[in-house]
C-alpha cells in the first residue's frame, strides 16, 4: 500500500536514558504511534572541524508525516545536543493494517 501520509523520524540520542524520555514523550502526546530505542551505536563524525567519535542511541518514531514539526519541537525541547540529528524519512509503502494501526493510535484521519 502507498502511504506518503506517514513517516519514520530518525532521532540520535546521547543516552537511552534521553531516547526513552523523548520517546515516551512522543507517544503519549500521540505525536508518534511507536518509538523503537536501539543502543549501542557507534557514531563516528566531523563536529567543529574535527573527527568525533561517540556512543549513541539511536530513536526510531513512527508518525504521521504531517505531525513532524510539532514533533522536531518535541524532540528539540528535550535533547542535549546543540544540532541533533533530527530526519524525517517518509514510508512509501507499508502493510494496510499497520499503516492503520499508526493512524488510529496518533488520532491521524486516514
Amino acid at each position: 500500500m502507498e502511504s506518503p501520509d506517514f513517516g519514520l523520524v530518525y532521532v540520535m540520542c546521547g543516552d537511552e536514558e534521553e531516547a526513552h524520555r523523548i520517546g515516551r514523550l512522543a507517544v503519549e502526546r500521540r505525536l508518534a504511534a511507536c518509538a523503537n530505542i536501539i543502543p549501542s551505536v557507534r557514531s563516528v563524525y566531523w563536529w567543529e572541524g574535527k573527527i568525533e567519535e561517540a556512543s549513541e542511541v539511536l530513536l526510531l518514531l513512527k508518525a504521521p508525516y504531517s505531525y513532524y514539526e510539532e514533533l522536531e519541537k518535541l524532540i528539540r525541547a528535550h535533547h542535549k545536543y546543540q544540532v541533533p540529528a533530527i530526519v524525517h524519512l517518509p514510508i512509501t509503502q507499508g502493510l494496510p493494517a499497520y499503516l492503520q494501526w499508526i493512524a488510529k493510535e496518533t488520532g491521524f484521519d486516514y
